[in-house]
């Protein structure tokens, strides 16, 4: 048995995450857990599908377990997103590999842009540079060699080497193993090779039939969800937050509550763009605005995962949760009502899960029923 895993958010699922599947099974994996973002994710959105659809999809397609990336840790940064998928994982005790994408498809070159990366971290000139208004990755390709800054610039590259570090920072066993990207680059608006990115496929959704397996684009032809859906909740938050709540959200600084306090804006959309500044990415706004609607704070992510939640699984996924029960470091199930009654950690835990799929649930045009967070059954996929 040769357990893998791959950190997704599948929003949606295509051609060259199954690619990256076969690649990594190629690699010899028998068993493959996805780590995948939740029904929020990473670069400030929500998912296109929920995630137990989407969960119940990526075992359909090729993987064996989905467990979920908690939703403070998808809504954070690089560092922390990949920090927290790591930490998963290494709670198994049971992973042998993890298996990224990466644009240069080396992972002795990662491990060294890694390396030269930690060395100017802390730098005088990085401080002095983000003072002056940089953001980090600007500030950190302006410090680096040109190779290497070359190499981080790249999106996939970047969360490879998050990757790296965090397996570093647990003094990890998990070997970690890349699938060079193929076809059309990371938010490419671009066709290439028959791939596209997923950031092509969410703005031809209804007609991506031929970048992605035909059970996605069946989903994909459902009712989906918008963040502007979400426009008039994040509006009345904004004029209402107070200045003690919102400086304990996740990931804002003095900067961006200055900018977010009292705006007056009367849209989503002259929201952001009243927000953003050089120093701060778009992402990240909208992160923090996301992280500020759900209740999501700076303590929250210092907790790490207090559990491991299964969102789907299929025979072999059985096969790695009974191998898992007797190395596992922190508890593991599928019901979330159970995992939040375990301690403090856990129970704060259960109840921003439960918060952010409520608020998802007004994302779609047909609203969701609430609640189910605490209600849904989890049974084997076939």
């Amino acid at each position: 048995m040769k357990i893998s895993s791959i950190v997704c958010e599948y929003n949606p699922f295509h051609n060259g995450h199954l690619y990256h599947i076969l690649e990594t099974r190629k690699n010899g994996a028998t068993h493959i857990i996805a780590v995948m973002s939740g029904n929020f994710v990473q670069r400030g959105d929500v998912a296109v599908l929920d995630k137990f659809t989407r969960a119940e999809l990526a075992v359909k397609s090729g993987v064996d377990l989905v467990v979920e990336l908690p939703v403070a840790y998808c809504l954070s940064s690089a560092e922390i997103f990949a920090r927290g998928a790591v930490y998963l994982l290494d709670s198994l005790g049971v992973v042998d590999e993890i298996s990224f994408g990466s644009e240069c498809g080396n992972v002795d070159r990662l491990i060294s842009a890694m390396n030269k990366a930690d060395e100017v971290a802390e730098s005088t000139v990085m401080r002095e540079l983000m003072g002056a208004g940089m953001t980090y990755p600007r500030a950190l390709s302006t410090v680096l060699d040109a190779e290497t800054a070359e190499l981080i610039a790249e999106p996939n590259n970047i969360l490879a080497v998050e990757y790296l570090k965090a397996l570093k920072y647990f003094d990890s066993a998990i070997k970690p193993f890349t699938v060079k990207r193929a076809g059309a680059s990371h938010d490419s608006m671009n066709i290439s090779e028959g791939f596209a990115s997923a950031s092509y496929i969410r703005v031809h959704i209804k007609s991506a039939d031929n970048f992605v397996p035909e059970i996605w684009a069946d989903a994909l032809k459902n009712d989906i969800a918008l963040l502007k859906r979400l426009e008039r909740l994040i509006l009345y938050k904004v004029r209402t937050v107070s200045d003690e709540e919102l400086s304990a959200v996740n990931d804002i600084s003095g900067g961006l509550i200055q900018r977010i306090y009292g705006n007056n804006a009367d849209s989503l959309e002259n929201l952001l763009e009243s927000v953003k500044t050089k120093c701060f990415t778009m992402a990240r706004i909208k992160r923090v605005l996301l992280s500020m609607l759900i209740g999501i704070t700076k303590n929250d992510i210092s907790i790490l995962p207090p559990y491991v939640r299964v969102l789907a699984f299929n025979e072999k996924g059985r096969e790695i949760l009974a191998f898992a029960k007797k190395s596992k470091k922190i508890p593991v199930g599928t019901s979330l009502a159970k995992l939040g009654r375990l301690n403090a950690d856990a129970q704060r835990y259960a109840e921003i899960e439960s918060t952010a799929t409520d608020i998802y649930s007004l994302a779609f045009e047909n609203i969701l029923q609430a609640n189910t967070d605490y209600t849904r059954k989890i049974k084997e996929t076939k």
